[in-house]
């Protein structure tokens, strides 16, 4: 803008100090012009009126030396009588001068000539005298561009001064006039304002700026809140556009194993080379919605790929990568417990199936009939059982079961089991004991008795005969500790993590002669996850069990 400001007003400068001396020379030089023929007609009028007077031959006694034209008497045939500066006898006839033909048709006459060769201006006055001659004066002065040229070099000379002069002065002032724009406080544009004709532009500087702070201030929060949920999110996230990676939240970069540097801007391939993850980029790109799985370091990742358009067009992707392999370790457990469920139940049904087909076709003895009920009793008695504890796990299972809480007496309640499974010790004569304090806690009275009775059943089912069964309850730093101590077969440590887990047996054989159904277990894991006990089992091969219960006091 200063510049533009400065080329202006030099071009300006320049063009009137040009048009003023060119003006100012015209018209000096035209007043020259006239002056010269104002005397010269005046001096012609002067000569006349002498000659008329004293005659022509008063011309060669010295008044023609009285004026600074050049004086010329013609006679009435253009023949030069006399002149002042040449030999008249050596003249041409000057019949055919315009200013001669002039005045002997009116009296007087003047003209104008110029001359290319001399670069001169001439002017002639001619006034017919009282005799008929005419006497004609005139002068020459030089042409505009003779006058001009030898002052031209000096002239040029002072309008560079003065160009310079006035280029300093413009520079000097144009700064000054743009020194308040200069230092104009965007900040506060409205504050110290030099020139009032400035006060709409600040103002709406000062509009913009505002709507620009809070659009910027939105798109901070916008973006603070999207790296808030992006960043603590468990899931990965990737956004990429055709090309290139946009934005990689800490999950990804943990699962990827990759710094944001190394990736950002590149393509998606410098995340990670996995088949899966291009599949999923290529079927968003593509314009799709696309699942797959893949796996790494043994965790199984859940892929999904969505496209993300504008206008119609695709203009890049969104990957999420979900941790599913607790949800495929669940499937799995799914099927395996179904498959596990099919062949419980089919076991005791074929049983009771065969035994009673036995019975209708009467191929059992009557003596044997008896015995083969007391089978099918068995059988069935073991089915209903088996289905029991099925649907007692799916409760504990369901997250949406809110049984109601009260307090329990975990003296009084194994003082219960013990009367319960004293019989069955006394069949194989272990002893039954209970050791401890007589302490409370707030839970499922019905769920708290299958986990004590479960893990007490176990003891005595797992025991050795002439083997001793201990229960023991005691205050602790953290809640309340039941405990079951028995001297039985033990358990392998490969196989301590998994007694828990649904229709595993650590000795199947044994496990069906005592009639279980191998959720026992797993009812005791779940009923504790419902009242927020942990477990604790210490085990050695023929050195018998120890499990734990610890009831937080929270």
């Amino acid at each position: 803008m200063k510049k533009r400001i400065f080329r202006s007003t030099a071009l300006l400068v320049v063009l009137a100090m040009a048009v003023t001396f060119l003006f100012s020379f015209l018209f000096l030089y035209s007043k020259l012009e006239t002056n010269m023929k104002q005397r010269v007609d005046q001096e012609a009028a002067y000569l006349a009126s002498a000659v008329n007077e004293l005659g022509a031959e008063s011309l060669e006694t010295g008044l023609a030396d009285q004026l600074s034209g050049r004086i010329t008497l013609i006679d009435e045939a253009g023949n030069v009588l006399f002149d002042s500066y040449e030999d008249a006898a050596e003249m041409d006839n000057h019949a055919n001068r315009p200013e001669v033909q002039e005045a002997l048709a009116t009296g007087s006459g003047n003209a104008d000539r110029y001359s290319d060769t001399y670069a001169k201006r001439s002017y002639y006055a001619a006034i017919r005298l009282n005799d008929g001659q005419i006497l004609r004066v005139g002068d020459t002065m030089d042409s505009v561009y003779a006058v001009l040229f030898p002052g031209l070099f000096a002239v040029l000379f002072l309008l560079a001064i003065l160009l310079g002069i006035s280029f300093a002065i413009i520079g000097r002032t144009t700064s000054r006039l743009l020194k308040p724009l200069d230092e104009v406080d965007l900040d506060h544009p409205l504050e110290h304002v030099e020139y009032e004709e400035m006060i709409p532009f600040l103002r709406r500087i000062h509009e913009q700026q505002q709507q620009l702070k809070q659009q910027l201030a939105e798109m901070d929060l916008q973006q603070q809140e999207y790296r808030a949920i992006t960043e603590n999110m468990n899931d990965g996230l990737i956004v990429t556009n055709r090309h290139r990676v946009l934005s990689i939240n800490h999950a990804a970069q943990r699962i990827f194993a990759i710094r944001p540097e190394e990736c950002m801007g590149q393509d998606i391939i410098v995340v990670n080379r996995n088949q899966q993850l291009k599949e999923v980029l290529d079927g968003a790109l593509s314009g799709s919605t696309t699942i797959r799985r893949m796996e790494m370091n043994d965790i199984i990742y859940e892929l999904h790929g969505t496209p993300v358009a504008q206008k119609e067009q695709i203009m890049g992707a969104v990957i999420f990568i979900m941790d599913v392999t607790e949800k495929k370790q669940l499937e799995d457990m799914r099927q395996e417990f179904s498959a596990n469920v099919s062949h419980e139940l089919k076991t005791p049904l074929m049983s009771i199936s065969g035994y009673a087909e036995l019975l209708k076709e009467g191929m059992v003895k009557p003596e044997d009939q008896r015995e083969f009920a007391a089978r099918i009793y068995q059988e069935a008695a073991r089915l209903t059982t088996l289905v029991q504890d099925i649907i007692r796990l799916s409760k504990l299972e369901d997250e949406q079961f809110q049984p109601e809480k009260e307090t329990i007496d975990l003296y009084e309640m194994s003082k219960e089991i013990i009367e319960t499974l004293q019989p069955i010790a006394n069949h194989r004569h272990i002893s039954l004991s209970f050791t401890g304090q007589r302490l409370t806690i707030v839970g499922v009275r019905q769920i708290v008795y299958e986990m004590l009775y479960n893990l007490c059943e176990n003891a005595v089912n797992y025991n050795k005969d002439d083997g001793n069964v201990i229960l023991s309850c005691e205050q602790v730093e953290n809640g309340v500790c039941w405990k079951v101590t028995d001297t039985g077969i033990g358990i392998p440590q490969a196989e301590q993590e998994r007694v828990f887990e649904r229709f595993y047996r650590v000795d199947k054989s044994h496990s069906r002669a005592t009639g279980g159904t191998g959720l026992g277990l797993s009812i005791v894991k779940h009923g504790a996850q419902l009242h927020g006990a942990v477990i604790t089992l210490e085990s050695r091969p023929g050195a018998g069990t120890m499990v734990s219960l610890l009831f937080s006091s929270k």
